[in-house]
């Protein structure tokens, strides 16, 4: 098992190398970087309980939460671990809409172990079960005041407590080429031994005991590709980080950009965003099945007409000569064949970005694409490899009835 670190040591942002050695190699890529893991600054934490919480939530959000109500059957790998527990359930991503539709925030929702389902101290038996429910959700920080007052505005006379717990909870997330294809598993494997039972890390042991939550990585809930994440106590590191790893959040920022992956309200323009077009069904934030919540209508409405014309796309920036060149968040792509305008850069780093785009002119082979107000840079649209098939097969039909 990895050894717990009680001091990290935070290397030198391969950020800014990373992109250096892009400018004349363009086609490298954080496939070829090990384990990484990330403190998310951006993220900030709080807390939902109280009897009506899953009611509450389930009318709001875009997924489906009631499963934080029900009994839990998914095991953990190491199940006669004290502190953790005998059963879990994994993290679920949803957004919250206006009545229009539009998206305004996005959440990782976590429900904590409750005490009757993990053992005690002594590991001789379950602790008692006190009845109350609470889920913490990981949201963006740059909002965090008024996600807040938003979700207490929608309240009314529901019981349920919504509570800033920024300062005690960080919010993780570990990724790289070692996390790009792994298994289904919902919790790393090696974050189940971590303790009070025999054989476990003693490092870690200090730093585990007597937290409620116990100390859980799980596989992030949008897709594999993006490794794992997890809500840790503030006051101390989370396990499983090597001292050697952890790393800018710009770097975790790149990962996401090459897999075309948008987060936070401003990523995704808070109140002008179209879900789907940002790709929310296929990052697993949507049900289409659970009923009415806010925004529902149009969601639903868009995707039974089936056709998405425009999706979010990850971007390349590049000169004539073929390297990569910096651009700045909302400039305009065009088509240069008919110097329509087809998109919009939505996110940068350096030569990379994400920009909502037309499929038909955006992933055409003969393409060319450039910058509004800077000809000589071509933009290259990349197709992730995680899109489901039936995109590809909806643009196709769309195209051929044009």
């Amino acid at each position: 098992m990895l050894r717990f670190k009680s001091h990290l040591r935070c290397p030198k942002s391969i950020a800014s190398s990373y992109l250096t050695h892009r400018r004349n190699h363009h086609q490298h890529n954080l496939d070829n970087v090990g384990s990484m893991a990330s403190r998310l600054k951006t993220r900030s934490v709080i807390r939902f309980s109280g009897p009506d919480t899953i009611k509450f939530l389930q009318g709001l959000l875009s997924n489906d939460v009631r499963r934080f109500g029900e009994t839990p059957t998914e095991k953990t790998l190491n199940p006669t671990t004290p502190n953790m527990p005998v059963i879990t359930v994994p993290p679920l991503y949803a957004a919250l809409l206006t009545p229009q539709g539009r998206f305004l925030y996005d959440l990782f929702l976590y429900r904590p172990a409750r005490p009757e389902e993990k053992l005690d101290k002594t590991g001789s038996g379950p602790g008692s079960d006190d009845g109350e429910l609470e889920l913490l959700a990981d949201v963006d920080a740059q909002v965090l005041d008024e996600v807040v007052q938003t979700f207490k505005r929608y309240r009314l006379r529901a019981k349920v407590d919504i509570e800033n717990v920024a300062e005690d909870f960080s919010c993780w997330q570990r990724y790289g080429s070692n996390y790009s294809h792994k298994s289904s598993t919902a919790e790393e494997p090696d974050a189940a031994s971590v303790g009070w039972g025999a054989g476990v890390d003693k490092s870690a042991m200090s730093a585990s005991q007597g937290n409620d939550i116990g100390w859980q990585w799980f596989k992030d809930p949008r897709l594999d590709s993006l490794g794992y994440r997890g809500i840790f106590p503030s006051s101390s590191e989370p396990p499983l980080v090597e001292a050697d790893k952890e790393t800018d959040e710009k770097n975790y920022l790149l990962w996401r950009l090459e897999k075309g992956v948008a987060e936070g309200s401003t990523e995704i323009p808070k109140g002008e965003a179209i879900p789907l077009e940002y790709n929310l069904e296929g990052l697993n934030a949507i049900s289409f099945d659970k009923g009415c919540y806010v925004g529902q209508e149009l969601i639903a409405r868009t995707h039974h007409r089936g056709v998405i014309r425009k999706r979010l796309l990850p971007l390349k920036f590049l000169d004539d000569e073929g390297k990569e060149q910096k651009v700045a968040p909302k400039s305009e792509i065009l088509h240069a064949a008919s110097g329509k305008r087809i998109g919009t850069v939505t996110t940068t780093l350096g030569c990379r970005g994400l920009g909502v785009l037309r499929l038909e002119e955006a992933l055409k082979k003969s393409s060319l694409l450039s910058i509004l107000g800077q000809e000589d840079l071509k933009v290259e649209a990349v197709k992730p490899d995680w899109w489901p098939p039936e995109w590809f097969q909806e643009q196709q039909q769309h195209s051929a009835v044009a």
